[in-house]
């Protein structure tokens, strides 16, 4: 039998093997092992491109770290203390808590760098607030897979730092270019709330009161300052993305380990209502014991030995598509659009379809190479092709059929994930069309990026 038709039949294998269920990375793995065998690339190969991905990847250390920053930012209460800021700016509008929860997602994503730590954090958090406040579940529980997505575009971003170690890009360049596309997709969500909650009348509104307003601004001051922290480092060169989130989990540790005695001297309980709180309360977050540390640590590790895997493997994957030629076939198809728009919206729609069955890490590993040289060839800018490229693989996480966001959302949530669907197509809309915007616009990526 000759290679293409082993190579066929192991495809739809694994193909079946993924709509059964099977994890992602494993529907890789057997890919990787099967086609190996039928090229004649052998194991020693395999093994040694996995080693060489950690072993040469300095840049992919930041991974882990801004995992972890996630959950010591969540598990300290800060995350908690941002998601009231934003409901006392915004709970006065219809859809305010909705819109609250966007907007907490934004600024945890600025911490975090995560698109499933977002959503589980955000929405275990406000889910039930939402449900209380007279919302659908099944748009809050949407509202909370759409929020998510923002996490891999607004910096620091995992999912940067796997592409710019892949194609040799600055990382600071790309956090910097991610900014403005990631907050116009905050906006353009928020709008989604307005409307969408305007038209079923649902949420209790709340009296906009600048007391609260403040005092909760007071509250949430130790996010703010880790968002500016990481910014001002990776802006001004002060250390590099690596170091800023080796950064942000030292501040992490000492701001949890030192608030939770201040909090039981004051006597302060997370449940109290923030108008009972005194001023100098907001200052302290409820933080956690030095023996809270391990189960925080192995929270963030369960995800990050499912994250590193995968690239390794899909590293391979990629090597081994390249010598079918699946390189030249894509390529050629897509140059042979012509022209500048045509390639580019052409590798958009690649880039859209890849999306729905794939997570936006092996999307990026395996597509990115392929189109950002020829993108690149028609005069693309190659940080602003990485912004279109990464907003459009994180539009994946709320499309179906993959919609790793739409998951993770129905199960902190335990609402069914079909029942989501048709909550999530809204924000699909006004995703989709900033990223028209983007596209369309190189300024919206590039004007804040330095020498661009």
């Amino acid at each position: 039998m000759v290679d293409s038709t082993w190579i066929t039949i192991i495809s739809l294998a694994c193909t079946f093997l993924f709509m059964m269920g099977t994890p992602v990375l494993l529907v890789i793995f057997y890919w990787v092992v099967g086609c190996s065998f039928v090229i004649d690339l052998t194991l020693d190969n395999t093994g040694g491109e996995l080693l060489n991905v950690f072993k040469d990847g300095f840049a992919l250390l930041a991974m882990p770290l801004f995992i972890l920053t996630g959950d010591l930012i969540n598990k300290s209460g800060i995350a908690k203390r941002l998601s009231d800021f934003a409901y006392s700016c915004l709970g006065w509008i219809r859809g305010g808590l909705a819109m609250a929860a966007i907007g907490a997602c934004g600024l945890f994503a600025a911490i975090s760098g995560s698109n499933s730590a977002t959503t589980a954090t955000i929405g275990s958090m406000l889910h039930p607030e939402m449900v209380k406040g007279g919302y659908d579940e099944r748009f809050s529980a949407a509202t909370a897979a759409a929020g998510g997505t923002v996490g891999i575009i607004i910096p620091p971003s995992i999912i940067f730092i796997v592409y710019g170690f892949l194609m040799n890009l600055p990382i600071s360049e790309l956090f910097i270019a991610g900014i403005v596309p990631g907050s116009l997709m905050v906006f353009a969500m928020m709008a989604t709330c307005f409307i969408v909650c305007s038209i079923n009348g649902w949420g209790i509104l709340i009296a906009l009161s600048f007391k609260r307003v403040l005092k909760t601004a007071i509250g949430a001051w130790l996010g703010f300052f880790a968002i500016g922290l990481v910014l001002w480092g990776i802006y001004t060169g002060k250390f590099s993305p690596t170091e800023a989130a080796g950064v942000t989990v030292g501040f992490g540790i000492i701001v949890a380990l030192t608030s939770y005695p201040l909090n039981k001297l004051m006597g302060t309980d997370a449940d109290t209502p923030i108008a009972d709180r005194s001023i100098s309360s907001m200052f302290v977050v409820e933080g956690f014991r030095l023996k809270d540390i391990p189960s925080v640590v192995v929270r963030s590790a369960q995800i990050s030995g499912i994250l590193a895997p995968l690239i390794a493997v899909s590293v391979v994957m990629q090597q081994i598509l390249s010598l079918l030629g699946a390189q030249e076939v894509i390529g050629g198809f897509v140059t042979s659009m012509g022209g500048y728009y045509p390639i580019l919206f052409t590798a958009m729609a690649i880039v859209f379809v890849a999306g729905m069955v794939l997570e936006s890490l092996p999307v990026t590993i395996i597509l990115a190479p392929i189109l950002a040289p020829i993108a690149a060839s028609v005069g693309v800018d190659p940080v602003h092709f990485a912004v279109i490229f990464l907003v459009g693989a994180s539009i994946g996480f709320i499309t179906p059929p993959y919609g790793l966001n739409l998951y993770v959302a129905s199960g902190v949530t335990g609402v069914p994930y079909f029942r989501l669907l048709r909550y999530s197509t809204m924000y699909l809309v006004a995703l989709i069309t900033v990223w028209i915007m983007v596209a369309l616009i190189p300024e919206l990526a590039l004007f804040l990026v330095p020498n661009r």
